[in-house]
């Protein structure tokens, strides 16, 4: 019994502000990427909430607009940037060894699924943050002035190789408004903070859904973001509907912002894409 109290007394115990410093301290020195202006990370600790349709997005929208963005699919275990990208061919190698991310929609692209197939990948820590790192550092990537990253769930070796590794200009939680989902982001918002990650702000996925006959909105998960979202001392950026055609997009590899650059759905990440710029502040680096 006692051992599960201290196992309980750990898992529960809050972080001061003394640990958090010494946590970020122990880090590595990080190396920004070259020709690299801005890293940002879509993350959440839930599976399922739309983090890859958040980054195919966000990151389409940020092209659009002039920027040399690039899509980094670092969800080794599940990718899904190369069917929503439609992207099948594989990667060329320059001649310093470095990986050529092939580009669709103004998007240069890159995913562990590009170079396995359908292979999963069964690997432990060592390996998995060892191809993380050859992700993001193998690749020539520049010139960009955003490379988004996709992240996968959880809180884990991939989060923390990231994080390690380079430079990060601020991370963008995307959580449906359902409790369960927010409370898990809400822990990984908590890591950022302790990694000395800057949070650009919380994405409402799937907010609610349009009824086709009396076009009444319907909160099918809830509408406790702003609770949560206070508690997190987060701004929620934008609130996306649920659509239908959204997710036929992405299965079909042409975003709704492609397909539809003025529909509200698009109109939504075009609002987004300009936010995540202003509080990237750019200007002032």
């Amino acid at each position: 019994m006692n051992g599960i109290k201290i196992f309980k007394r750990l898992l529960c115990s809050k972080i001061t502000s003394h640990q958090k410093e010494l946590m970020a301290r122990s880090l590595p020195k990080k190396k920004p990427l070259p020709g690299v202006k801005d890293i940002v990370l879509v993350a959440s600790g839930k599976g399922g909430v739309g983090k890859s349709t958040t980054a195919v997005n966000l990151a389409v929208c940020l092209a659009q607009s002039g920027q040399r963005v690039g899509l980094l699919d670092a969800d080794l275990f599940g990718p899904s940037i190369p069917l929503m990208m439609n992207l099948t061919e594989t990667p060329l190698v320059d001649d310093e060894n470095r990986i050529i991310p092939p580009m669709n929609y103004g998007v240069k692209c890159l995913s562990l699924g590009l170079l396995t197939e359908m292979k999963p990948a069964i690997w432990r820590g060592p390996l998995v943050m060892s191809a993380t790192e050859r992700l993001l550092k193998g690749t020539a990537w520049a010139p960009l002035d955003i490379l988004v990253v996709d992240t996968p769930p959880g809180t884990g070796d991939i989060h923390l190789s990231l994080i390690q590794n380079v430079p990060v200009s601020g991370v963008l939680l995307v959580s449906t408004p359902q409790l369960a989902a927010l409370r898990v982001t809400q822990r990984g918002a908590e890591m950022f903070r302790v990694l000395n990650v800057p949070i650009l702000g919380l994405v409402e996925n799937m907010s609610s859904v349009q009824c086709p006959n009396c076009s009444t909105e319907i909160n099918i998960f809830g509408n406790e973001t702003d609770k949560v979202a206070k508690e997190m001392e987060v701004d929620v950026l934008e609130r996306i509907q649920i659509d239908k055609e959204a997710m036929c997009g992405g299965d079909s590899g042409i975003p709704l912002t492609i397909q539809k650059p003025t529909s509200p759905y698009a109109e939504t990440f075009q609002r987004l894409a300009k936010i995540v710029q202003k509080r990237i502040n750019r200007d002032e680096k």
